[in-house]
């Protein structure tokens, strides 16, 4: 059984954003989750983030903007062909106007 490392870091961010902290310390790390700390620093959910020994258990440290409510990761990998994405936003998000949802593909490319 492998571990949920997106959804733990995001499960942590949610919870220091709730207690009111400035940062947040995530480890372990993966490329996946600096992609998406990436998009959520482009559209202002966090002010920065830093990686530190990416090559070895490595660790990130978050300075958060108490902007983010919830964020989650789904609980496992789905295969979605891309004319039924659209239909997949709408079982995955709670209204057309709340939420981004966040797609990797087999080759590494992130959506």
């Amino acid at each position: 059984m492998g571990r949920r490392i997106l959804n733990d870091a995001l499960r942590t961010i949610v919870n220091a954003e709730r207690r009111g902290k400035a940062i947040a310390n995530l480890q372990p790390i993966s490329n996946v989750m600096s992609a998406f700390l990436g998009i959520m620093k482009h559209r202002g959910y966090i002010k920065d983030y830093q990686v530190f020994d990416p090559h070895r258990v490595g660790n990130i440290i978050v300075e958060l903007a108490e902007r983010i409510k919830d964020c989650t990761a789904l609980p496992y990998r789905q295969d979605i062909k891309a004319n039924r994405i659209e239909g997949y936003v709408q079982r995955a998000l709670p209204t057309r106007q709340v939420g981004y949802l966040f797609t990797s593909i087999a080759l590494g490319g992130n959506t």
